[in-house]
């Protein structure tokens, strides 16, 4: 991290370039926002519009157990960011796990939504146009869910292997990011599709 020194009369202000990776991944949260930004207002928009059932309200239910999974996970993986800047590896590699496997939790209880959604309910992306866009954003979501699942397997495969101190904790740190853009995503998904929408 580059840094300048500035000199003022009174003081010496330090002035520190912003981290590359920070930047980075801000830009893609921003990018990443954009589009979800599109697929809730389709969702929005046609909602109510659809020809033909099943409807949100006769096969939706609130995935409340999913949702405090997800949410969950995002204190577990600042606490894991907190365990790693502080050279805590075995914490850090706990924390860790217990993020993947609410990672892998939330994932399951999609599987098993779109299981019952698609072969009890007949509900397919093609059905009606709650179907499109209910497959679109939701399916969306679980992608981003995936590849942070990915990204936190990684992570958690390098610290087994004691490959992870707190010289990482700024990489880590944009992964952790990352996972928090996904989470707070849920929030305003599960508010438009499930509360809103049904």
């Amino acid at each position: 991290m580059s840094s300048v020194q500035i000199n003022h009369p009174e003081r010496a202000i330090e002035w520190r370039l912003p981290s590359k990776r920070r930047v980075g991944m801000s830009a893609l949260i921003a990018g990443e926002s954009a589009i979800f930004t599109i697929f809730v207002v389709a969702y929005v928009f046609y909602l109510g519009k659809s020809v033909t059932g099943p409807t949100p309200q006769q096969v939706l239910d609130i995935p409340i157990v999913s949702t405090i999974c997800l949410l969950s996970s995002s204190l577990t993986i600042w606490r894991a960011e907190k365990a790693i800047e502080d050279e805590r590896t075995a914490s850090f590699t706990l924390w860790l796990a217990a993020t993947i496997t609410l990672a892998a939790a939330f994932l399951t209880g999609t599987f098993v939504e779109w299981k019952k959604l698609i072969y009890h309910d007949g509900l397919t992306i093609s059905t009606n146009l709650f179907g499109t866009t209910f497959y679109s954003l939701v399916g969306l979501h679980a992608t981003h869910v995936v590849v942070g699942l990915f990204l936190l397997t990684a992570a958690f495969v390098f610290s087994l292997f004691g490959r992870v101190d707190s010289r990482q904790s700024e990489r880590f740190g944009v992964v952790a990011l990352y996972w928090h853009f996904v989470d707070a995503v849920w929030v305003v998904v599960f508010t438009v599709v499930y509360l809103i929408g049904r």
